[in-house]
């Protein structure tokens, strides 16, 4: 007997049309609000340590990584970890107005305050273990911490942390001290840690002489090393990773909501920077990192000194945004030279090549042993050594911007804008509840990047789904008819 009936309804005169009788209702924004809080408590009462995330969990929990093998004390910063948990739940107590959701944004704040290094950022991971934590110097332990004081400033890792605080900081209206407090100090850090040309290295555990970091242009080398010198690169300027982009976004941000000229001016000066490091003629381009003395430099034993193809497009980018936000023409002076050079650059495929050799523009590759060569026929795999090429949009957005000019007006604080409950917008929301489990955690098919051989988990439960799915449904509960 099928589990549901069937009702004929007669049609004119001779069409029947089969009818379920349980076809489902369709998802009410009521229903969709309790199962937005149940896949959210979920989330904080099994998924989280104290308000820290990772980035991937076996669906049964017993194994969990960020860009790495994670204990069940152990949340990563780096996103989409901690903080983009943590900026989630903000949107959604945006969206919905539940302050359920707000409270769930503070106890991910608080679990950043805990793990705030000595330095002022944040390393890759944190630690809740008492013991752990020993290790490192985490700033509210004071005289108990550890040598661990290593902020790093690589994959977005300490900028995504405090943007978030600086979010909830906001949304707060400065009130919470702990969380204002942890956000200041950040600033004060990345204020003290940039350099007199106005570059951010990769990490830093304490802040430079001026003395020893003289103001220079960039320039070639009269020779480099073609095999990995092992050198120690974390003090170079870095723009690989859109390191200094990210800080420079940041601080425009940052000067605009605590209304601190200082920030504002932190982020110009990286500007300045960006415009000493363009490279001279005949690749008047950008390098990854420079050394001291503002020649392209070794970084991993895969990043040789060269111009690169994939960081320069994000650094043209950076300058486009700082001329919209500042008005200050200076930054846009060195794009058109720029985007000229690297559409001449071109591989034949029509993207560019992540490295290009100093002077002679040569693409440069590695072998899988790391032999630095002049063909693509062996590349290691777990690095991109060509880019796609992204020039034609950004000379369009160059263009663009030419024609309207910088902003008129700083941008103010964000705007709620409830969505229309469309009947696209219903399916979407029921398509995301249905795939929640009888525990409140969406779970698919993949497996653990960084676990064993033998110990991969088939089905996982992924940050990056649960901060697209919970941030999608309480569109649909904060949506207006």
């Amino acid at each position: 007997m099928p589990c549901y009936l069937l009702r004929w309804l007669l049609l004119g005169s001779c069409i029947l049309v089969p009818w379920s009788l349980s076809a489902a209702p369709p998802l009410t924004q009521q229903k969709g609000s309790e199962e937005l809080r149940r896949a959210v408590d979920f989330f904080r009462q099994h998924v989280s340590i104290q308000g820290g995330y990772l980035w991937r969990y076996s669906a049964d929990l017993t194994l969990r990584e960020g860009e790495g093998r994670a204990s069940k004390t152990t949340a990563w910063v780096q996103p989409p970890g901690t903080p983009t948990v943590g900026e989630a739940f903000l949107q959604i107590y945006r969206n919905t107005g539940d302050r359920y959701y707000l409270s769930a944004a503070r106890e991910t704040a608080m679990a950043l305050v805990r793990c705030q290094l000595k330095s002022g950022g944040w390393d890759y991971r944190i630690e809740f273990d008492p013991d752990h934590r020993k290790r490192y110097s985490y700033r509210l332990l004071g005289e108990n911490g550890g040598s661990r004081n290593t902020t790093t400033l690589d994959d977005n890792t300490t900028q995504a942390a405090v943007r978030f605080l600086m979010n909830i900081d906001r949304q707060l209206e400065f009130q919470d001290e702990k969380i204002h407090e942890a956000a200041r100090y950040a600033f004060q850090s990345l204020l003290r840690a940039q350099y007199p040309n106005g570059g951010w290295p990769q990490r830093f555990s304490n802040y430079p002489d001026p003395d020893k970091f003289p103001v220079r242009k960039a320039g070639y080398p009269e020779n480099w090393p073609r095999t990995y010198p092992g050198v120690d690169y974390r003090s170079f300027y870095t723009f690989n990773d859109n390191t200094i982009a990210d800080t420079i976004s940041l601080m425009l941000d940052a000067g605009e909501i605590y209304s601190e000229p200082t920030y504002r001016e932190a982020a110009i000066r990286a500007g300045d920077f960006i415009l000493l490091s363009q490279m001279p003629d005949p690749q008047p381009a950008w390098a990854q990192q420079y050394n001291h003395q503002g020649h392209p430099a070794w970084a991993r034993k895969f990043e040789p000194p060269a111009v690169t193809g994939g960081e320069s497009q994000g650094i043209i980018t950076t300058l486009l945004m700082l001329y919209r936000r500042t008005g200050e023409k200076k930054f846009i002076e060195p794009v058109p030279r720029a985007l000229a050079y690297l559409k001449s650059s071109l591989l034949p495929d029509g993207r560019l090549a992540r490295f290009y050799e100093l002077k002679t523009n040569r693409p440069l590759y590695f072998t899988r042993d790391y032999q630095l060569v002049y063909h693509d026929r062996d590349l290691p795999t777990h690095y991109g050594f060509q880019v796609s090429s992204r020039l034609e949009r950004i000379s369009q957005q160059y263009e663009q911007l030419l024609e309207r000019g910088p902003d008129k007006a700083p941008p103010g604080s964000p705007q709620v804008q409830r969505a229309q409950l469309t009947p696209s917008l219903r399916g979407a929301a029921e398509e995301v509840v249905a795939a929640l489990d009888d525990r409140g955690a969406w779970v698919e098919e993949g497996s653990l990047k960084y676990q064993a051989d033998g110990d991969n988990a088939s089905r996982i439960i992924s940050c990056n789904t649960f901060i697209h799915n919970a941030t999608l449904l309480s569109h649909f509960v904060g949506a207006r008819p």
